[in-house]
């Protein structure tokens, strides 16, 4: 009889992005022998700026069928084309970077976490009133620069506190998790989100802007009150806790962990960079919207700001130089994956299947309402985001198709743009791909059916608000 350390049941691994996204690319290739290649007239929009498909106007075309060195090449091309050197995602790619550089180099200074952990340390014997406060702060974060993976070093900082208070671990992963998370849901200026979708969509990131305010503050009011709620009830009597079976072990486990003392002081200099981050992000709308700024003037005023923040922390040149590097390391993946996913419809084009696609799709929608056509895309990228949990990467893979399906609907591409950002925000609440998710409940010690358990009432009420958000503004448009 084999023994129980012999025993090793196999465990399903689920496929990670580039994975798929390759994938994605073997079967868009295979499609272009099979799916008819066609194309539609275009003419100029002065609008958006570009070449937009006239509906009417498909009709087929010699195909152009893709095999195993266009597939190889694909990723590459995803980026820029090898044939004309013409710029394809390279800008979206190195201003992601050049963004992780920036964020790398605040992070260095200490002034997110001492602003936080300041916060934790004045709501001390009020900690009711810290549920509101950090989930604002979180979802700041979440809505600017899609604040994700950097959550994770808090966990173990409030899961204490908040344990103390009478609350359990449920309620800490909830106000760092949702905080962010519904940031992220509402993003307004997020890079990874906001402005590459709406870079694939053909328009600017500020259209769409009041609609996602909207949708932020609605789902944040919401995420709160729920979780507040929660927390009482759980305050009043911890039996009502969906972990009260492990509460003593909890107790004992966070009692250990890094005290609020350990952390850096919340200093002047931390003011000041935070202000400058801020600040940052404002001057970023100002030049999109009134100077005509785009990729190359969004990533110079990145590198600046990284220089000056580095500069009025006194990081020195080494270590500014470092965190930097460091900073855009981490985004390496995402910058990759941007290639990748752009490298899909550089296939789509040159097999001239993605007009064939839009075709059917023009034909599908034909009919719809705006408002069933609206939420039709939101159930969509619902379904993609669980493939697909890179917010960027979802963007450079679905906006080039459902943005021009929006011009046949009557719909405007932003609103295309909002539907796909408030799907993938609100997958990433509970998606078990993604691996900020499954990394903050393993910290809590939150099993996963149990997390999905707390969350069904709360995904409810956002899909409603959501999808009555999206309705209503299809309606108006």
């Amino acid at each position: 009889m084999a023994t129980s350390s012999e025993e090793k049941p196999s465990r399903f691994r689920f496929p990670s992005a580039f994975t798929i996204l390759f994938l994605l690319i073997v079967v868009v290739a295979a499609m272009t022998w099979i799916v008819p290649a066609g194309q539609y007239e275009r003419v100029a929009s002065d609008e958006l700026g570009r070449d937009v498909p006239v509906p009417g106007t498909y009709q087929e075309v010699e195909a152009n069928p893709q095999g195993l060195f266009d597939v190889l090449m694909a990723p590459i091309a995803g980026l820029y084309s090898p044939d004309t050197y013409e710029a394809n995602a390279i800008d979206i790619a190195l201003f992601v970077l050049v963004i992780g550089g920036f964020i790398g180099v605040v992070t260095a200074t200490g002034a997110i976490d001492a602003g936080i952990t300041r916060a934790m340390k004045r709501m001390t014997g009020h900690e009711k009133w810290m549920i509101p406060i950090l989930m604002g702060l979180f979802a700041l974060g979440g809505t600017t620069y899609g604040m994700a993976e950097e959550t994770l070093a808090f966990y173990m900082l409030l899961i204490p506190i908040i344990i103390a208070a009478g609350y359990d671990a449920v309620t800490a992963v909830a106000i760092i998790l949702l905080g962010a998370g519904v940031g992220v849901l509402g993003s307004t200026v997020n890079a990874f989100a906001t402005v590459i979708a709406s870079d694939a969509a053909g328009i600017p990131f500020t259209e769409g802007m009041v609609l996602r305010l909207v949708i932020l503050v609605l789902c944040f009011i919401a995420c709160v009150a729920y979780v507040m709620r929660y927390a009482e009830k759980v305050r009043k009597d911890p039996s009502k806790s969906i972990v009260y079976d492990h509460r003593e072990e909890d107790k004992q486990k966070f009692a250990t962990s890094r005290p609020l003392e350990e952390v850096e002081t919340f200093t002047g200099i931390h003011k000041l960079v935070l202000v400058l981050f801020g600040l940052t992000f404002a001057v970023m709308v100002w030049g999109v919207l009134m100077g005509g700024w785009w990729m190359g003037e969004m990533t110079a005023l990145f590198l600046a700001a990284s220089i000056v923040v580095g500069l009025v922390a006194r990081l020195g040149e080494s270590r500014l130089v470092t965190s930097f590097v460091d900073g855009a390391r981490d985004l390496l993946g995402v910058a990759l994956i941007i290639g990748l996913a752009r490298g899909i419809v550089v296939i789509m084009d040159a097999g001239m299947i993605t007009d064939t696609i839009l075709h059917w799709s023009e034909e599908m929608v034909t009919g719809f309402s705006t408002v069933v056509f609206i939420n039709v895309m939101y159930w969509l990228q619902v379904m993609l985001s669980f493939f697909v949990p890179s917010s960027s990467g979802l963007a450079v893979l679905t906006m080039p198709i459902m943005a021009p399906m929006a011009d046949f609907a009557g719909v405007g591409r932003e609103l295309v743009v909002t539907a796909y950002q408030s799907a993938n925000g609100l997958v990433n609440l509970i998606n078990p791909t993604f691996a900020v998710v499954m990394g903050a409940l393993a910290i809590g010690r939150i099993p996963y059916e149990r997390w999905l358990k707390f969350m069904g009432p709360l995904l409810l009420i956002l899909t409603v608000i959501i999808s009555v958000c999206l309705s209503v503004a299809a309606l108006l448009a």
